[in-house]
């Protein structure tokens, strides 16, 4: 009987050592399930950091123009304001106007070289993105919200805004307002 109770007690401990290690099994299971999801979010997190650090030496690298393109921009602008205020005729300014034009021909190569591309949005619809309206004008002749006048070319570099075009703006014509004995 001794024996029987023995092996009855060692039954009892074998099942609970089975159950203890079936939850022993299952915890690591869990674990394990654990520690590969963080492995997957920390490899993913630094593959968007290293995209994103690419992205931005990308950046760099196409805006690293930007504050030095802006500054040159005013020259363009007065080498522009030269050649429009002097007459091709004047033979005393025919030599100068011509040293001008090649002046202002190599910037625009040396910009066109560096992606920096000029808006000059004369009688296209004004856009917000790229022009800044300096007034309105009314106009029957155009559509309404069409660029009349350009003050200043916009540029842009790489397809980024550097500087908007300063515009006239159409309007459409007021309405007449009737006379005082239309009204009576």
């Amino acid at each position: 009987m001794a024996d029987e109770q023995l092996d009855q007690e060692n039954l009892n401990a074998e099942a609970a050592g089975a159950d203890d290690l079936g939850t022993r099994v299952q915890v690591l299971e869990e674990q394990l399930a654990a520690a590969k999801d963080q492995s997957l979010r920390t490899a993913a997190e630094v593959q968007n950091i290293r995209r994103r650090a690419e992205q931005d030496v990308e950046k760099a690298h196409k805006f690293a123009l930007e504050k030095f393109s802006a500054d040159l921009l005013p020259v363009i602008d007065s080498l522009e304001l030269a050649l429009a205020h002097s007459s091709a005729d004047d033979e005393h300014v025919k030599q100068i106007r011509e040293g001008v034009e090649l002046t202002l021909k190599m910037f625009q190569d040396t910009l066109k070289r560096y992606n920096l591309e000029a808006v000059d949005p004369h009688g296209q619809p004004f856009n917000p993105e790229h022009h800044q309206a300096m007034a309105m004008q009314e106009n029957a002749e155009v559509e309404p919200n069409s660029v009349l006048n350009v003050f200043q070319k916009g540029y842009l570099l790489n397809g980024r805004l550097l500087r908007p075009a300063m515009v006239v703006v159409s309007k459409a014509p007021a309405a007449p307002q009737p006379s005082i004995d239309e009204k009576a």
